[in-house]
């Protein structure tokens, strides 16, 4: 008999004792790598995207379309690998986004997207500014959202406290972008008074033009003593309203005019552009149906890390942070976890996974075991008189083993 290559090989392994340790290591590899493999609700493919903004002061929208949108379509289509380019144009500025063919190399595509558009900007028209360049790709999704909310603080209150927990959360390892959603930021808003401005001849201009040379700070210098330097710097930012309102915008008469005398100095919230609430649906089961003011925290993840590892992570840290960072009077609930549904998917593969290795099993035992039958049949018609009664007991008792088998048949011999 002919045994063949696949035939040589397969006897080789049946017959062969380390056969049981490789399918014994084999499985354990298989666990410890079901464990180990990073875990991702979104596909972990290569797809350069580039959002270029390029700003044209002054300029309308239909205008940033003609002189500035189209003719950089145009130049970057050129560029080998890039698969569609598309373009939004609005007052003062133009975006234009990038889109490489799958597999493409990011940093290989941002160099030679960054050359062509430094070599197509002496053909802008005056005006146009520096363009800007934001790369975007798949570990920039959010894998893990965190709604703070509160019945009695303000939106102002809650961005504060979301930037606190920010700075801690960045400390986190494999952690990514983290950043905040809603809330009111801080500012510090001049008003001005019309009636004191002209008492005290003082112009909007002026006053802008003297709080800009204000909020700054220069090196003016240095000198050296004995073996050490002394750096000099000449100015300071502005840290309060105290120091905005300290500002000098003018003289009248022999007496300078501070910005507190014609203006309203507030340090405070910003003023409202848009509002975030937290609320709970019908299909929850909390009886509470009103809606607070919220602040959410999103949490990206770097390259090759796992989403379910830093999900659990980010919130430990936030569980450490209660009671300190975060008071009482702030409810911090999960409004998105790729990480848990991630591995809520993948350990539902490796249920239907092990339920198929079990049927295929099951299905390839009972063809084994009619097969095994079929040739006991065939075994007692060959060698056994006639008589049903053997063929019937040797049915009953063809699982008892061949030697088993092989007596009793002899024992109904002809």
């Amino acid at each position: 008999m002919n045994e063949g290559i696949a035939g040589r090989l397969a006897k080789q392994f049946i017959n062969s004792k380390i056969t049981p340790l490789l399918m014994v290591a084999s499985l354990l590899v298989g666990i410890i790598a079901t464990f180990m493999t990073p875990r991702e609700e979104e596909p972990q493919i290569v797809v350069p995207m580039v959002d270029i903004y390029i700003p044209y002061p002054g300029a309308a929208p239909s205008e940033v379309e003609e002189r500035v949108a189209k003719p950089f379509e145009r130049s970057l289509t050129e560029i080998p690998g890039v698969d569609y380019v598309y373009s939004t144009s609005m007052p003062d500025f133009a975006l234009v986004t990038v889109r490489y063919d799958v597999g493409e190399d990011t940093e290989e595509s941002m160099v030679k997207l960054w050359a062509t558009l430094m070599k197509n900007m002496d053909k802008m028209p005056q005006g146009v500014q520096m363009p800007l360049m934001k790369k975007v790709a798949i570990d920039d999704v959010p894998v893990l959202n965190l709604t703070m909310w509160s019945k009695s603080k303000d939106p102002y209150q809650l961005r504060k406290t979301a930037m606190d927990v920010a700075d801690e959360l960045k400390k986190t390892e494999n952690i990514g972008d983290v950043e905040i959603k809603g809330g009111l930021r801080r500012q510090v808003r001049i008003l001005l008074d019309k009636q004191k401005l002209l008492q005290y001849n003082v112009s909007a201009l002026q006053i802008a033009r003297q709080v800009q040379m204000a909020n700054s700070q220069m090196p003016s210098g240095d000198f050296k003593q004995q073996n050490g330097e002394i750096l000099v710097r000449s100015g300071s930012f502005l840290e309060s309203a105290s120091d905005v309102g300290n500002i000098v915008v003018g003289i009248y008469g022999a007496s300078p005019v501070y910005l507190s005398n014609v203006a309203s100095i507030v340090d405070g919230p910003e003023e409202v552009s848009n509002f975030n609430f937290f609320g709970w649906g019908s299909a929850s089961e909390s009886k509470d149906r009103g809606e607070y003011p919220a602040v959410t925290l999103t949490v990206a993840k770097r390259k090759g890390a796992d989403a379910s590892v830093l999900a659990e992570k980010v919130v430990a840290k936030v569980d450490q942070l209660k009671g300190s960072v975060i008071p009482s009077s702030i409810t911090v609930t999960e409004t998105r976890n790729y990480g848990e549904t991630a591995t809520e998917k993948v350990f539902t593969l490796l249920e239907h996974l092990i339920i198929a290795i079990v049927a295929v099993t099951i299905v390839v035992g009972i063809f084994l075991w009619l097969e095994g039958r079929a040739g006991e049949f065939r075994f007692c018609a060959d060698h056994l008189r006639p008589d049903p009664s053997c063929l019937l007991s040797a049915g009953l008792f063809a699982e008892q083993g061949n030697a088993f088998r092989a007596d009793f048949c002899d024992r109904y011999r002809c």
